[in-house]
């Protein structure tokens, strides 16, 4: 009895996820990066579950700012692949984040209250960021490449009814 339980009890540990309570699920009535941008004050102070890629990271003396492209979030939290960007943020974490572990492309997922907003250039145009006060920050592991190749044998005839040969051969007994 006690290998069974201590069986199950590893196998459902197994099944834990690590992904933070704040990440998983979205506050109620989260904003999108774009009406934040048009109205800040209206949104000041509210909680917000946003992701992306990270843009830049700048290290302070207390704290580290994230700027981060704005994408959709997946179900889970996950910021998907997509090319069309919400916008971008700026995420405030209290302490210290390595630059060579939060590199530029990596997908991260945060979670905070919204400040204020804040304007800096991008190149030559000034943007105004809408800046978080992450409370949980994730940063995703990178995703395997996928390699889907459609192999063809060269060796292995074609038939269009593949499954079904019957349709392309009907045989009929022989009337004499």
């Amino acid at each position: 009895m006690s290998r069974a339980a201590l069986f199950a009890v590893l196998i459902l540990t197994g099944c834990a996820t690590t992904v933070p309570q704040a990440i998983r699920e979205p506050p109620p009535n989260d904003p999108v990066v774009a009406e934040v941008r048009r109205d800040p004050a209206a949104y000041a102070g509210q909680r917000v579950r946003w992701g992306g890629t990270v843009a830049s990271v700048e290290n302070r003396r207390d704290e580290t700012r994230l700027e981060i492209v704005a994408r959709e979030l997946g179900s889970n939290g996950r910021p998907r692949e997509t090319d069309r960007s919400q916008g971008r943020f700026i995420a405030r974490v209290q302490g210290f984040l390595d630059p060579a572990v939060y590199t530029s492309g990596r997908q991260v997922t945060v979670s905070g209250t919204l400040e204020q907003t804040v304007t800096r250039p991008i190149g030559q145009y000034s943007y105004t960021f809408p800046l978080v006060r992450a409370d949980s920050v994730y940063l995703w592991e990178r995703m395997p490449d996928r390699r889907n190749y459609y192999y063809y044998d060269p060796f292995w005839p074609y038939d269009p009814f593949w499954p079904y040969p019957y349709w392309r051969y009907p045989y009929y007994p022989y009337l004499r």
